[in-house]
């Protein structure tokens, strides 16, 4: 079937298929933005504000803001029939419940995590990004934003930082000011893709957006000149089409980033880690002070920061306590439905 008003939204044949899968009736179209249980999305007829939630559409997933869905009728009110099979997923562990996971968008191809000149960085902070960002299945790509406030060799210092921390992942440097970088960001979208941009709040983000859509669309705040620190302006998920094509997706900033079920995207980021150990003596080694143990070694020689190698440990145990807790709960469930018993023999 032909839908050229929302080809440009990134349908393609793939999608078209997996609503013949849903065996579903309604129209397609793309979450842009999730509200109160209400989404707007972007379909052959317009945009549509429609019910959204879980508990009051049909679908048993909830959307998110990157989602494609049908939209079927319900007593005179457009409702989210099913939401498409996502093909990637961006998901932390819900900062208010420690046992489920909160998506933050759906269906990105690039996972952009800006940071700006004007800040601190954090070798840590990153690290956790990019496990969020590879266990996404999308690319993830380092913005470093705002470069016209860098002082003199600033920018390729910050540069080689990242690199020795992400030495596979791309570094995009970008100015609004001067318009560096902006293309390359267009280039890794062309064709229609999405890219989703994460950072703290005061990051540039919105900053960056409006440039790339070549319009003021999303808010924009000042940063304290004391920490750089920046209000959070944009407090959804937009889904927002740019100027020369392509998608990104803008997000509020992220505060808590915490790990959910990203053991494969852990040991890709602390890859170096990962390859020591695998010359330790004892498979189990906790790299502790066990004889044998390669990643010490290479610890006492300089190859591995003592303080990397901890940040790896807090987040490898945060996702074993993570792994266990969503047991426990499963256990729990299995013991509510399971039928009760007759009682003793006597």
């Amino acid at each position: 079937m032909e839908r050229s008003a929302i080809l440009h939204l990134g349908w393609d044949a793939d999608w078209e298929s997996a609503l013949d899968d849903a065996g579903v009736a309604g129209v397609p179209g793309r979450i842009t933005r999730v509200e109160r249980g209400e989404s707007d999305v972007a379909t052959e007829r317009g945009l549509l504000r429609v019910l959204s939630d879980s508990t009051r559409s049909q679908s048993a997933v909830a959307p998110v803001t990157g989602d494609w869905v049908a939209v079927a009728d319900l007593d005179g009110s457009p409702i989210v029939e099913v939401v498409l099979p996502r093909r990637t997923a961006l998901v932390r562990r819900d900062p208010g419940e420690r046992e489920e996971y909160q998506p933050l968008a759906a269906n990105v191809d690039a996972v952009f995590l800006a940071h700006g000149h004007d800040r601190p960085f954090r070798e840590g902070k990153l690290e956790r990004f990019l496990v969020l960002a590879w266990n996404s299945g999308a690319t993830p790509v380092v913005i470093l934003t705002k470069s016209d406030l860098a002082a003199s060799g600033e920018t390729a210092e910050l540069e080689a930082v990242v690199s020795a921390v992400a030495p596979e992942v791309e570094v995009v440097v970008t100015s609004t000011e001067s318009g560096e970088g902006l293309e390359r960001i267009a280039e890794l979208l062309d064709g229609a893709k999405t890219g989703a941009i994460l950072g703290e709040s005061g990051a540039g983000k919105s900053t960056l957006v409006n440039a790339l859509i070549g319009d003021d669309i999303q808010e924009t705040g000042h940063v304290r000149k004391g920490d750089a620190k920046g209000r959070h302006t944009t407090i959804t998920r937009d889904l927002l089409v740019l100027s020369g094509g392509g998608l990104l997706i803008d997000t509020p900033g992220v505060r808590a980033v915490g790990l959910w079920d990203a053991h494969d995207a852990l040991a890709r980021v602390f890859a170096d880690i990962v390859d020591a150990a695998a010359s330790c003596r004892f498979n189990d080694c906790a790299h502790d002070g066990e004889p044998g143990c390669a990643v010490r070694a290479a610890v006492d020689d300089g190859r591995i920061d003592p303080r990397r190698l901890e940040r790896h440990r807090l987040m490898a145990a945060e996702l074993a306590e993570s792994d266990r807790r969503q047991v426990e709960r499963e256990r729990g469930r299995n013991r509510k439905g399971a039928p009760k018993g007759r009682g003793r023999r006597r």
